[in-house]
Parts: structure tokens; sequence; C-alpha cells
């Protein structure tokens, strides 16, 4: 940013919180970020690595497996196929 932005910049939060107000603003905003960092540093040391005891191997699960069945009717593949048998007509008497 240019200065002339920080300027319009600071002219506008003068008009919008006062000139009296600035000094309690920059205070939270001073506290707020302390409490933040203070956060942030006790989230890093609760992250931090904890030797844990060696935990057993677990045996693998097994999963039974279900074999649908082939076919609902069988095709007879003994018999090879003849065009007679292919027919939709009945034989004729």
């Amino acid at each position: 940013m240019k200065p002339i932005h920080w300027v319009v910049l600071l002219v506008i939060v003068l008009l919008l919180f006062g000139a009296k107000r600035l000094p309690d603003l920059a205070k939270s905003v001073g506290q707020s970020m302390k409490i933040f960092k203070k956060e942030i540093k006790e989230l890093q040391e609760d992250d931090a690595p904890v030797s844990a005891a060696p935990v057993a191997p677990v045996a693998p699960v097994v999963v039974p497996v279900v074999v649908p069945e082939a076919v609902a009717h069988p095709v007879d593949t003994s018999k090879p196929a003849t065009a007679a048998s292919e027919s939709t007509n009945p034989p004729k008497a």
C-alpha cells in the first residue's frame, strides 16, 4: 500500500470511531492479539508428540465371501444344440 492509502484509511477510522475511542480500540485490539497468541502457543504445546506405550499388533479381519448362485436355470452343455431344439415351434406329429 502506498502512504496515501494509509492516510486515507486513518482518516476514515477517525471519522467512524472518533478521537476519543481510538485509544480504547487500540487497547482492545492489543489485548485480543495477546490472548490469541497465548491460545496458539497452548495449542502448539498440546500437539507436541507424546511417547506412547507400544501397541499390540491387530489381527487382520476376515470377511466371509458370499458367492451367488451361478444361474437360476443351468444350461445342459453335455448335448450339442440342434436347429430343431432351438426352434420355438413345437414338433409336428
